[in-house]
């Protein structure tokens, strides 16, 4: 993400985005088959970015990000390329669909709630970080706070009394010149208290340190203890209007949550839960939110990357001009200005969306993009159309990415005991019957590999965990026994596949 460096207004860039576009691309390889023009297209978009963050400050400002329009079926990664993308560069990321949007006098939500939901999410995300740097640094004090319920340590004030120095008004009313004169019981007394008390004192720590140990090892997290612990609030309803009203709702919870002043109820729960409470409330005491919130809305206008789905379900067409198809160009309309660039009031303050990344993408199987409004095209300079996946596709699918659905399903039933073990013919008989189903029944994309993997291991999943470990190999004549009736027969794969 790019951090605005507050001494010489020059965006600091992360590690992640002086990454090449090659190298990019190579770590979307990792998890995305194919779809080499897409992954070259948010690459170059990205880089464009770190470029931007190096350029004279005269410039900087009038440089615009570069956005994405994507076509293509669905299930052939639009989403997914966005979404790794975004994890890669650690960037705020929101998917929205288009045809949820409406213009004002139509229901829905407006595209203003695009852009506070996206600093909802980036200041979360900073403020999850910073809890994960103080975390193992606050860990202990959390645990002495426990300690502290369990053995807690005498006040202040009982070690006090064993050292009463002789005031002025004991020194005149003694005959010897005090009244406690000089007595060697007394002296005697508090001298054996005193021993007596740091004897005690060396006993009760030593006892705490072991609570403190045990507890840190977990030994101790099933056990009960009463904290006390700040009341929680009722939440509120929030409010959803096409006005953006749904601002009353949260600020209304937050001015009611200070009802109480902060008031603590005693709680009897885990030492594990006693341990989540505490630290939180010892990170809490630590993080700056005024800080946080400055952070959060700095990667938004920088680093932000808005992705809109179904953008082809609010591009009008000659044949569609009456009814509710009428708000379609609305949408459009509503939409530019944020793309465009401007300013949107957020509850953490006003959020520019000059430089945020915008990724639009739809089927345009009905309609075309050139069926958008000029202005709204213009903003979306870069164009990419994805390919129709084969069964090749879905055989590199299966198998290629680190997180293969071969590997999620065997890494599932290992739990219970079943070894898969899938061959090669296996997989490509399962991408076969993919690529069949898809071209029998609607192209769902990668999504049919969902199905037919679910039906193939359906028998295996449902009967596991049996009585002991078993070894299943998944080969060509399995998935066809469990699958290849059902492809076969059109009318029963629209009901099952």
């Amino acid at each position: 993400m790019i951090l605005l460096n507050r001494n010489t207004q020059t965006p600091a860039v992360s590690n992640a985005e002086r990454l090449t576009p090659k190298e990019i691309v190579a770590e979307l390889d990792r998890y995305i088959v194919g779809q080499a023009k897409a992954k070259r297209a948010v690459a170059v978009a990205i880089r464009s970015r770190f470029r931007r963050s190096q350029v004279g400050e005269h410039l900087r400002d009038e440089i615009i990000p570069k956005n994405i329009l994507m076509i293509g079926p669905t299930g052939v990664g639009k989403t997914e390329v966005a979404r790794r993308l975004a994890k890669l560069i650690k960037a705020p990321f929101i998917k929205v669909e288009a045809s949820k949007f409406t213009e004002v006098g139509y229901v829905g939500r407006d595209v203003d709630s695009i852009i506070r939901d996206l600093s909802e999410i980036s200041v979360r995300t900073v403020r999850n970080e910073r809890m994960d740097e103080l975390t193992e640094k606050l860990a202990d004090r959390a645990i002495w706070r426990i300690v502290d319920v369990l053995q807690p340590k005498p006040s202040p004030g009982r070690r006090r009394q064993f050292h009463r120095e002789p005031d002025e008004e004991d020194e005149e009313e003694g005959e010897g010149g005090s009244i406690l004169g000089d007595s060697p019981s007394f002296r005697y007394e508090v001298n054996q208290e005193t021993i007596d008390f740091d004897q005690q004192m060396e006993q009760l720590n030593r006892v705490r340190q072991k609570l403190f140990e045990r507890i840190k090892s977990g030994s101790m997290d099933s056990e009960r203890v009463k904290i006390r612990v700040a009341e929680s609030q009722p939440k509120f309803m929030q409010v959803f209007t096409s006005q953006g009203l749904e601002e009353l709702g949260m600020n209304l919870q937050e001015m009611f949550s200070d009802v109480g002043g902060g008031r603590k109820v005693e709680r009897e729960v885990s030492i594990s839960e006693a341990r989540r409470v505490f630290l939180e409330e010892e990170v809490n005491k630590e993080i700056d939110q005024e800080k946080v919130i400055r952070e959060a809305i700095n990667r938004v206008e920088q680093a932000g990357i808005v992705f809109i789905d179904e953008i082809d379900k609010i591009a009008g067409s000659d044949k569609q001009t009456a009814g509710p198809d009428v708000s379609r160009e609305g949408v459009q309309r509503d939409l530019l200005p944020l793309v465009e660039g401007t300013t949107v009031v957020t509850k953490y303050g006003p959020v520019r969306t000059n430089h945020i990344l915008f990724i639009a993408a739809g089927a345009f199987n009905v309609s075309k993009p050139t069926d958008l409004i000029p202005e709204f095209q213009g903003r979306f300079p870069i164009r990419v159309e994805f390919d129709s996946l084969s069964a090749e596709d879905f055989e590199r699918i299966l198998t290629e990415p680190e997180n293969s659905l071969t590997k999620q399903y065997a890494e599932l039933l290992a739990v219970d005991g079943v070894n898969l073990t899938f061959t090669a013919d296996g997989v490509k008989a399962m991408a076969e019957l993919a690529e069949k189903a898809n071209s029998l029944l609607e192209n769902i994309g990668a999504r049919r590999l969902y199905t037919v993997m679910e039906k193939a291991l359906e028998e295996v999943s449902f009967h596991a965990p049996m009585d002991g470990p078993i070894d299943i190999v998944v080969d060509r004549a399995f998935v066809e026994k469990q699958v290849g009736d059902i492809v076969a027969e059109k009318e029963l794969a629209e009901y099952i596949l």
